[in-house]
């Protein structure tokens, strides 16, 4: 709790106030509603002294929250966030993420910030502005000073800060390869600044080798022990809540794998793409991987042998009977190149 105290110290030097704020560093969504194991309630809390951040930052510290979002498991927190706390006069959201329909990048934002978005756009669907944005065009201080002014933000000058804030965002967002960054809220706050409170950004994983400094980020304690296990294995796998694991090559493949699977009353219990250049190792890995989900009763490994050789799927298997011991019914289809 040293480095709390010294924090809380550095911050009342800088900006004149016991006023702070505590955020747990989590990997997961719905914070402020969150349920703690030490009895907590919330992982963004106002705190007006440095005793009392720092009793806050204990409670979290080392200990799991529970929010829609981490499932039965909870997230642990190895991490917290203190800051000057901001007085808000108005909080507006704001969003950049990748659109399937458009085939590009499209801007999301509301007057209505600081709150679950999807609740705005179900509740009030005319609230929330949608701005598609031409890749090759960017996102240009004519058309960002629009959406300052369609938002509402109270002064000129106000709207030359929030557009200038939106086109660096937006440079952010197409040089780090990112899929997602969300500010909510971005607010004015009572002197008439335009700042951003909180963000989130996602990034797309296939560009590691171009983003070394972002994924050099990446903290692994916040990670499932599975999906660690996976990327060492550099597999593509997402655990799921069902009872049949899926073996499968190809996403496309996958994914129909998985929507069989449902068709006739089964539930699958991953995602996990092995891809068209695997190892019998990386197969062997994969039926670790696998199997060291207790919820797993039987195992169905679909391979279409195209670029993927069957017969090293078969190495792999045969491995992975030998070495892990597997007590669960394994059904496999092998079908192509051997």
């Amino acid at each position: 709790m040293e480095e709390v105290s010294k924090a809380c110290d550095e911050i009342a030097r800088l900006s004149s106030t016991s006023d702070l704020v505590v955020k747990a560093q989590v990997l997961a969504g719905g914070r402020g509603k969150g349920i703690w194991d030490s009895g907590l309630k919330g992982g963004v809390k106002i705190t007006f002294n440095k005793d009392e951040a720092t009793n806050v930052a204990q409670r979290m510290l080392g200990h799991h929250i529970y929010t829609k979002q981490t499932g039965e498991a909870g997230q642990m927190c190895s991490a917290v966030s203190i800051v000057e706390r901001k007085y808000l006069r108005r909080e507006f959201y704001f969003a950049i993420a990748l659109d399937r329909v458009s085939a590009g990048p499209m801007i999301i934002a509301s007057s209505q910030g600081g709150v679950d978005i999807e609740q705005v756009a179900a509740e009030c669907p005319e609230a929330i502005v949608r701005l598609p944005v031409d890749i090759m065009e960017g996102l240009t201080e004519e058309k960002a000073l629009e959406l300052a002014e369609r938002l509402g933000f109270s002064s000129d000058q106000n709207k030359r800060n929030a557009a200038e804030y939106f086109r660096k965002l937006y440079e952010l967002f197409v040089t780090k390869d990112a899929t997602l960054i969300e500010i909510n809220p971005m607010a004015e706050d009572n002197n008439g600044k335009v700042l951003c409170m909180d963000c989130k950004m996602t990034f797309d994983d296939n560009s590691e080798s171009r983003q070394p400094e972002i994924f050099k980020l990446r903290d692994w304690s916040q990670m499932d022990e599975r999906d660690v296990q996976a990327a060492s294995a550099q597999l593509n796998y997402i655990g799921l809540d069902g009872s049949i694991g899926c073996l499968v090559n190809g996403a496309g493949l996958a994914m129909a794998t998985m929507d069989i699977i449902k068709l006739h009353g089964g539930s699958p219990a991953n995602f996990l793409d092995v891809g068209g250049g695997a190892t019998a190792n990386q197969v062997t890995e994969a039926f670790r991987l696998i199997t060291s989900d207790p919820k797993v009763h039987a195992i169905l490994v679909n391979i279409f042998g195209g670029i993927m050789r069957c017969d090293v799927i078969a190495q792999g298997i045969v491995a992975a009977a030998s070495e892990l011991n597997i007590k669960v019914p394994i059904v496999v289809r092998l079908q192509g190149e051997s």
